[in-house]
């Protein structure tokens, strides 16, 4: 699982700046007026930089979504490895999986509008994130012993896609959402 967890590229003095500025302002900009009102244009300009700037770091919104989502994720991946049980070691493989379904919905509600956009960018996009293979990986764990992990695992991460949860939400609400994602869980496990 380790090793699915990449350091953070070294980058320039400026870069960095540049990179810091940039996301500053765009999560501001998402937090006030919504990630779907946002352009591209208008985060160059609250941050300072040229779009070309903006377009080469970043490449699109999506891109800059999975930026700002990146040092989210960590907190989130560091727990499952390195956390006091249940979510981290020292629980057993049932517990653990609640857990993470708990933590993970909690991340996905948090940051709903920022995932779904990097998750729906280009058909499949989901599935080529890092992160994704991280959770798939940490789940399929979890499973072992099952019939069929990796492809349990997927089945699991689904309900989890922020597609679904935001077409679900409206209708089904936060609670029955979560009561049935424990449900899954279990009955994967």
């Amino acid at each position: 699982m380790e090793l699915l967890l990449k350091p953070p590229p070294k980058e320039r003095a400026d870069a960095a700046r540049n990179r810091a500025a940039v996301l500053e302002a765009a999560a501001r900009l998402f937090a006030e007026h919504g990630v779907e009102a946002v352009s591209m244009d208008q985060v160059a300009a609250a941050a300072g930089v040229g779009k070309g700037t903006l377009f080469r770091r970043f490449g699109d919104k999506s891109g800059l979504a999975a930026a700002l989502l990146d040092a989210r994720e960590r907190v989130l991946q560091e727990a499952i490895l390195h956390g006091p049980p249940p979510l981290g070691p020292g629980a057993a493989a049932g517990e653990r999986l609640a857990a993470f379904v708990d933590a993970y919905f909690d991340y996905l509600l948090e940051h709903l509008d920022l995932i779904r956009m990097s998750e729906t960018a280009a058909p499949g996009a989901r599935y080529r994130i890092g992160t994704y293979r991280f959770w798939h990986r940490h789940v399929a764990i979890l499973l072992d012993g099952t019939p069929d992990p990796d492809y349990t695992a997927h089945a699991v991460l689904a309900a989890l896609s922020a597609e679904h949860v935001s077409a679900l939400l409206p209708e089904l609400g936060e609670k029955r959402i979560r009561a049935g994602l424990h449900r899954l869980a279990r009955t994967a496990g």
